[in-house]
């Protein structure tokens, strides 16, 4: 048995007041292009770097996965798929299993209320995630088709909250 560990991430704060032409297109805002690599800098201080980052392909998610890998100390992979695009637990198990099983921990970025469902589906735990909160999960399993997969609930370590963080 081994450690699976799964970080669900919503991207950083949007703009709301931008020229984008559809929701999918809103760029982020001063305010999340602040937090994202606050949230990246927490990630490798506890440990917690990323292998490989699955994210929804909005503009949003896309600069939220820009600034968090400009922070990290390695290159994890980046790979942007629609079908995360404002979906949740299912979309999330499926590109995890089409995913390279050797990464570990796989980072998901995306969106609300997908990733609050998502949480509280592995966990069993309410968990409100606002703008750039990261949930850190883990679980011992064999691999990961049976790690998400799992019937055995997945421990919630903890949310990082920009807020909450410290810059030292």
């Amino acid at each position: 048995m081994k450690q699976f560990r799964l970080i669900l991430m919503r991207h950083a704060k949007s703009d709301w007041d931008t020229d984008a032409p559809t929701d999918h297109a809103r760029p982020l805002n001063n305010r999340g292009r602040r937090e994202a690599p606050r949230v990246a800098r927490r990630l490798v201080e506890i440990q917690w770097e990323p292998e490989l980052i699955l994210s929804s392909d909005s503009q949003r998610t896309r600069e939220t996965c820009g600034l968090v890998n400009e922070e990290l100390d390695s290159s994890p992979e980046l790979i942007f798929l629609d079908s995360l695009y404002h979906e949740g637990p299912r979309e999330i198990t499926t590109a995890i299993l089409e995913a390279d099983h050797s990464c570990n921990p796989i980072m998901v970025v995306g969106h609300n209320p997908g990733w609050e469902e998502a949480v509280r589906w592995w966990t069993h735990e309410p968990v409100r995630m606002t703008t750039a909160n990261a949930a850190l999960l883990q679980i011992k399993a064999t691999d990961w088709p049976s790690a998400i997969n799992s019937n055995d609930q997945w421990e919630l370590v903890e949310i990082l909250r920009p807020k909450e963080i410290d810059d030292k």
